[in-house]
């Protein structure tokens, strides 16, 4: 095969592998109604002036399936750490005993599970564009390197090695997103 066509599919199969780690990452901020540690991930902490992680400032762990608890590293992060799950508006009310940070998550009501399912199906959409943007991309790339001479039966090999690519992401974009859906829905 033809070096340019190799790197043609080489590089259109890392932005479809890249829209998939997009969307796996997208689908971890969507909760399914048992506590994760994942779901505090966009929390950042003012750490002595520096926006941190929660998770380089804390131990976050979940005792429960309704329950996350963050054990500060430094007892006067307490309240920062408070603030700033707060400010992240993720609609939790963070109890601070002191000691630590426990937060109770309520169970989600069944509307609340369907927008939930909806924004997933968004997100999947949207990495699904990604993925025929990355096809159509390539094909472009390929027709001009046959109007340079690539031969016709290599242009028509090359296309057909891209949609292939394009019916494999797409596929692995719906199994991620029934698993995640199946997940939102259990009670």
């Amino acid at each position: 095969m033809n070096e340019e066509v190799q790197f043609i599919l080489d590089s259109t199969k890392e932005h479809m592998q890249n829209a998939i780690i997009h969307l796996k990452k997208e689908l971890l901020n969507i909760r399914a109604g048992k506590a994760s540690p994942s779901m505090l991930h966009s929390v950042h902490v003012d750490y002595y002036g520096s926006l941190t992680p929660l998770t380089q400032v804390s131990n976050i762990n979940t005792p429960d399936g309704k329950t996350i608890t963050i054990q500060p590293w430094e007892k006067a992060m307490l309240h920062e750490i408070e603030r700033a799950i707060m400010a992240a508006n993720l609609g939790f009310n963070p109890m601070n005993n002191g000691e630590s940070i426990i937060i109770n998550i309520p169970a989600l009501t069944e509307e609340r599970r369907k927008d939930l399912t909806k924004l997933a199906r968004a997100e999947a959409e949207n990495d699904k564009i990604s993925v025929r943007t990355a096809r159509k991309d390539a094909n472009s790339d390929i027709k001009k390197l046959e109007k340079e001479g690539l031969s016709e039966d290599l242009a028509k090999n090359a296309e057909g090695d891209v949609q292939e690519l394009t019916n494999s992401f797409i596929k692995q974009i719906d199994d991620i997103l029934s698993a995640k859906e199946k997940e939102i829905m259990t009670v």
